[in-house]
């Protein structure tokens, strides 16, 4: 292997340097389960409010093209995880886009 191919291999592997998981400190493993499970539970918020626009058939105190914006970002995060293979991100936006989705429809229709 020539020189200029080995360099680019070594600095290759320098920034490719993962931890393992579960991390054997404990902090590290309890942050990991920590940060899922508010990427499983914050979305969930979102739920909360298309549930209410869907109940008492209103959205006349939000605004259209916030939720917009809202499920763009999280449209975006969502092919971030997925190209990164970022679970706890893919999921958490994931679940923002069904959520965003909802209202959005729920905004539409009333």
């Amino acid at each position: 292997m020539s020189n200029a191919l080995h360099h680019l291999h070594k600095r290759k592997s320098i920034h490719v340097q993962h931890e393992e998981y579960p991390h054997p400190n404990l902090w590290k493993r309890m942050l990991d389960h920590a940060t899922m499970a508010v990427g499983v539970l914050a979305p969930i918020m979102t739920f909360t409010q298309a549930w209410k626009i869907w109940e008492t058939k209103s959205s006349a105190d939000l605004s259209l093209w916030t939720w917009i914006a809202f499920f763009i970002a999280s449209l975006v995060w969502t092919i971030y995880g997925i190209v990164h293979r970022e679970k706890t991100v893919t999921i958490s936006q994931g679940l923002y886009i069904i959520g965003t989705a909802l209202v959005l429809i729920g905004i539409a229709i009333f």
